[in-house]
């Protein structure tokens, strides 16, 4: 739908800054940043923020929509299926931010094994005279656990390799040898077992949920260091909560939580754990081309094109 003066309204679902997106879409596009219910009524695009849920509801104020992008690739807040029963597309961009999170990952990773934690309160704390009892590890001939092994994972499992880690694979997707590229494909039990270090890169499914409980964490070395860069729901947090207590996890990185902003937990105030608000994909770079590509996928699909990447099935109307 256009409105009075012919021009598509595209708006936001959540904050995003227009001066990433506005270059990048239609020409005749009029982006509203802070829509009104006059604004979502008239709206054929939508450019959505991964804290924003689009349900029926949502859906029911915008019965103009065309498309939806996602900025990121998590669509659990997303009701994919109606939004295709109502031929509506729903971008995702996938790659936009995989350097970035696994640059994060890797920086927990650093931080955790290096104890950052520890030798920040050594210093600041006055407590110089106990930097003997302080024991760091090293990346270089260690074992890294990638659970989870699509663009990220990948990314993450070449940087480990850049520190002379060992690395090993989970994804149940990627069973054939090609797919290894330079890891070794493993099942869940050798991964954990066997791994010093852990590194979550899944998507949040049912299957998924909670995957990393008690028995996992029971299984890992003595000292190991778990990050959650993938999906808070991956992680037990009062099993690792847990780990921690009884030295079975030496570190924890999380990016992610169950719920956004999350409500405290104990474990939060743990000196080996090291926390951030679901940013590892949202570097200045991550950020700009993650809006550009929600951006262009809105376009496209206005336009008639089908879009890079897509969630649901291609609605009928992009397949005249």
């Amino acid at each position: 739908m256009k409105t009075d003066v012919g021009r598509q309204v595209v708006v936001a679902l959540g904050d995003v800054e227009p001066g990433l997106v506005t270059g990048h879409l239609p020409p005749d596009a009029r982006f509203v940043a802070d829509p009104g219910p006059e604004d979502l009524r008239g709206a054929v695009g939508a450019i959505v923020r991964a804290d924003v849920l689009v349900d029926t509801a949502m859906l029911d104020r915008m019965p103009n929509l065309r498309v939806l992008a996602r900025t990121g690739v998590g669509v659990e807040r997303v009701d994919v299926a109606e939004a295709t029963r109502r031929g509506i597309a729903v971008v995702v961009t996938p790659g936009a931010g995989t350097h970035a999170v696994a640059e994060g990952a890797l920086a927990m990773i650093l931080h955790l094994v290096k104890r950052l934690g520890v030798t920040t309160e050594c210093v600041a704390r006055g407590r110089w005279s106990e930097r003997g009892t302080i024991t760091l590890g090293d990346l270089d001939g260690a074992t890294i656990g990638i659970v989870g092994y699509g663009r990220i994972g990948r990314r993450v499992g070449h940087l480990a390799r850049a520190f002379g880690m060992t690395v090993l694979a989970h994804d149940p997707h990627l069973a054939q040898p090609e797919d290894r590229d330079g890891a070794e494909l493993v099942d869940l039990e050798e991964l954990r077992s066997r791994s010093q270090v852990v590194t979550l890169h899944l998507p949040l499914t049912p299957q998924t949920h909670h995957l990393v409980g008690s028995a996992f964490l029971a299984a890992m070395p003595v000292g190991s260091v778990l990050v959650n860069c993938g999906r808070g729901g991956l992680l037990d947090l009062d099993a690792a909560a847990h780990a921690l207590a009884n030295g079975r996890l030496a570190g924890l990185g999380l990016d992610v939580f169950d719920s956004e902003p999350p409500t405290h937990h104990p474990v939060f105030d743990h000196v080996g754990v090291v926390l951030s608000p679901h940013l590892m994909g949202l570097s200045a770079g991550a950020t700009r081309a993650t809006f550009a590509a929600a951006a262009q996928g809105v376009a496209d699909v206005l336009a008639g094109r089908r879009p890079a990447a897509l969630a649901n099935p291609v609605p009928a109307q992009e397949e005249q």
